[in-house]
């Protein structure tokens, strides 16, 4: 049976998918399913903006940058059909936040316990740079998204974007944001009002074919995250 968070992140999610709001970005996610590469020749693309996925009573937040052109741009599911998903959610499998560690489409039948994966950005953008303008036009879905999920306590930011755009949706929420802002860094901590923020490096390939981020710095965040939301849940 759907709850009321159910229904109102549905909504949410088809208000996402239809957004226009930036013609760059618009632009690029179509050409990109326009002009696939061989291996996706053959496949229909999302091409739209990705919406947030999990469990609505999650107590732990992932945020990334935005969609990949041919990852979550083509199967509509953040973090979903590409390498950097092949790493996300095989971690999370291995930290109990996900039903299996593989997340190829989205009828994959990939499910989320206590934890919600979402981006600052919903549409892919060019060499992965929104600019602070599209930035700032996305953010108020992530900041309804935050107001949604009522139980969650701990925000996983993947990459320096994506914790400075958690910081700023923070502040939208009229949270008592640190001065100075808190710099990011994998590893990082900082409470921001009912919060705890954790910073961990994108898992980009950049980051992880280079070794910038290994698999245990990756299950240590997690593990970490996991402890935050359970010290939360206790108290």
């Amino acid at each position: 049976m759907r709850t009321d968070s159910d229904k109102r992140l549905a909504e949410l999610a088809d208000r996402v998918a239809v957004c226009r709001l930036c013609p760059r970005l618009v632009t690029w996610r179509e050409q990109a399913a326009a002009n696939p590469p061989r291996r996706h020749r053959s496949e229909r693309y999302w091409a739209r903006p990705v919406p947030g996925f999990g469990d609505p009573g999650a107590r732990i937040v992932v945020v990334g940058l935005a969609p990949a052109a041919n990852g979550a741009n083509r199967t509509g599911r953040p973090f979903t059909g590409d390498r950097s998903g092949e790493w996300l959610y095989a971690a999370m499998h291995r930290a109990g936040l996900a039903n299996q560690p593989t997340s190829t489409d989205r009828g994959d039948g990939l499910r989320l316990r206590d934890a919600y994966v979402t981006a600052v950005v919903r549409c892919a953008p060019p060499a992965n740079r929104p600019s602070p303008a599209e930035r700032d036009r996305c953010l108020p879905f992530l900041d309804q998204e935050l107001r949604l999920l009522e139980r969650a306590t701990v925000l996983l930011t993947l990459g320096a974007f994506a914790w400075d755009g958690t910081l700023r949706a923070l502040r939208d929420l009229g949270q008592p944001v640190p001065r100075p802002k808190p710099r990011f860094g994998h590893g990082a901590e900082v409470e921001v009002g009912p919060y705890r923020m954790l910073g961990c490096f994108h898992v980009s390939q950049q980051n992880t074919f280079t070794g910038k981020l290994t698999r245990e710095m990756l299950d240590a965040v997690l593990a970490r995250a996991r402890s935050l939301a359970a010290e939360d849940g206790a108290s």
